[in-house]
């Protein structure tokens, strides 16, 4: 499955509910499960750390739906020839 077709199907999924909470919340509910990884992380167990990945990448999906950001297309940045800002 590409980025862009898992970016849609969450806003199928869950696009109405996400827009009505809006970004602060839903930033919110990102933090929050960054933070679950962390302890996934600091953890032996795989499964939970593959669990806390996706929802991590999912809620972030959900955030750039309701922004209206192509995550496909914004990280051309790092996959592109022109790479740039690198830290």
């Amino acid at each position: 499955m590409e980025i862009r077709d898992f970016q849609q199907l969450i806003d199928r999924r869950y696009g109405q509910r996400d827009r009505q909470r809006g970004t602060p919340a839903t930033f919110m509910w990102l933090i929050e499960e960054i933070g679950e990884l962390a302890t996934a992380l600091a953890g032996e167990n795989a499964a939970n750390k593959e669990e806390e990945f996706a929802d991590v990448f999912a809620w972030l999906c959900t955030l750039a739906n309701i922004n209206e950001v192509d995550l496909e297309q914004a990280i051309k940045k790092y996959t592109s020839n022109r790479i740039e800002g690198f830290k």
